[in-house]
């Protein structure tokens, strides 16, 4: 039990970077430092103490539908994308999404009095949190900025590094624009139903990736292209994919009642192993790729049982579809839980697709720790300057994912 002390918002944040430092994250001296030294509750303050400190998100303002609309992040994954930012004293850092100003107080303590960071929100409401909570704590400095974030922000550019801290559909090009040659983005992007942080580096005309990380952000305002359709009549299951992807949702309506095909792998997870990579690498190796969701009622129905109900990749052509699944084996030696991935699939190709998937499983069971290299090209770049993997064209961008 908790004593007072205990409870002090010193022994709080203390707690919470141990967690950080335990889960693999603040790997420098710096980023350890800056999270000890900023008070992470200040800029929550309709928070408990102790809600502020846990690992989880703390949501600041809902639409009215409940949707999150702003948040402070997940604190492994704040620290996450602060070790694939790199910053350096003195850099000039911009950051999209100004949430609650933690993030930018963080920031503002790695870069020192020499640098400068800049914060852009498109919400008034936010922008006007974030300084609140800035000035209260001694950030006065920073540069807060209600605007477009996708338009960057020109007047303190070029910048060293840029973070954003909100779902992106693509790379509008005032980032690549505003980047410094050689300076680093870091960016939850999203495709083919997934989101990762990715770190990438300012190459001549292009971004290229040295660090793809799992996480997931509330989406950036204006940005969607995912599609979605029902796949029942009920609205139980729910498929998603791009708009550079050519699928026919009414011709894949009902194939989940057809007979349907169960593969599996032979490749076993732990009980607590994570086996999201096989999505990733899907994504470069599969055009086919997307996303599945299953309501409790499907899934206790037997309709869909999908490995993770909510979020599970897909592999869908034409009238047919396949997904990824698993099942339970005995626990290992010491009596941990272990699994066994698999695929399900439906309609008239639904064996041979999810053969596939299950080949994509073995690949990626023969290598776990993986990381394709994500290249970003201006969307004007021409088919033959674009090589060494799977092409994803955006609105901006062409993403070339190579597992």
């Amino acid at each position: 039990m908790n004593t007072t002390t205990d409870s002090t918002p010193e022994a709080l944040r203390a707690t919470m970077v141990d967690h950080i430092k335990s889960a693999g994250h603040a790997r420098t001296a710096a980023v350890e430092q800056a999270l000890r030294d900023v008070p992470r509750h200040r800029f929550v303050p309709a928070a408990q103490l102790a809600v502020a400190y846990a690992n989880q998100a703390v949501i600041t303002k809902r639409a009215a539908d409940g949707a999150a609309l702003s948040c402070a992040s997940v604190p492994t994954v704040v620290a996450m994308m602060l070790d694939q930012l790199d910053v350096q004293p003195g850099n000039r850092i911009l950051e999209i999404g100004a949430g609650t100003g933690y993030n930018a107080a963080l920031l503002a303590t790695l870069t020192g009095p020499t640098g400068h960071v800049t914060t852009v929100d498109i919400d008034p409401e936010v922008t006007a949190g974030a300084r609140a909570g800035l000035d209260v704590t001694g950030f006065a400095d920073v540069e807060v900025i209600t605007a477009d974030g996708s338009l960057g922000a020109p007047d303190n550019a070029p910048y060293d590094r840029i973070i954003v801290t909100v779902g992106a559909f693509d790379i509008p090009p005032a980032w690549r624009e505003q980047l410094a040659p050689g300076g680093r983005l870091v960016v939850p992007l999203r495709w083919r139903g997934q989101t990762r942080s990715v770190a990438f580096v300012h190459e001549s005309d292009r971004l290229r990736s040295d660090s793809v990380k799992l996480c997931g952000f509330v989406p950036m305002i204006g940005q969607d292209s995912e599609l979605s359709a029902h796949l029942d009549d009920n609205e139980l299951v729910t498929l998603y994919w791009d708009a550079d992807q050519a699928i026919a949702p009414e011709v894949l309506h009902g194939v989940l009642v057809t007979p349907k095909a169960t593969m599996w792998s032979g490749v076993i997870v732990g009980g607590a192993e994570p086996f999201d990579g096989v999505w990733l690498r899907m994504t470069g190796t599969e055009p086919a790729t997307c996303r599945i969701a299953a309501d409790r009622v499907a899934v206790d129905s037997g309709l869909c049982t999908a490995a993770i109900p909510t979020r599970s990749p897909a592999l869908a052509e034409g009238d047919s579809l396949a997904y990824l699944t698993f099942r339970r084996v005995d626990p290992d030696e010491a009596g941990d839980a272990r699994a066994e991935l698999g695929a399900i699939g439906h309609g008239p190709a639904g064996e041979p697709l999810a053969q596939r998937l299950c080949d994509q499983i073995h690949s990626w069971g023969q290598d776990r720790a993986a990381e394709p290299v994500v290249t970003v090209h201006p969307a004007a770049t021409l088919d033959e300057q674009v090589v060494g993997g799977h092409v994803i064209d955006k609105r901006w961008t062409r993403v070339v994912v190579t597992a």
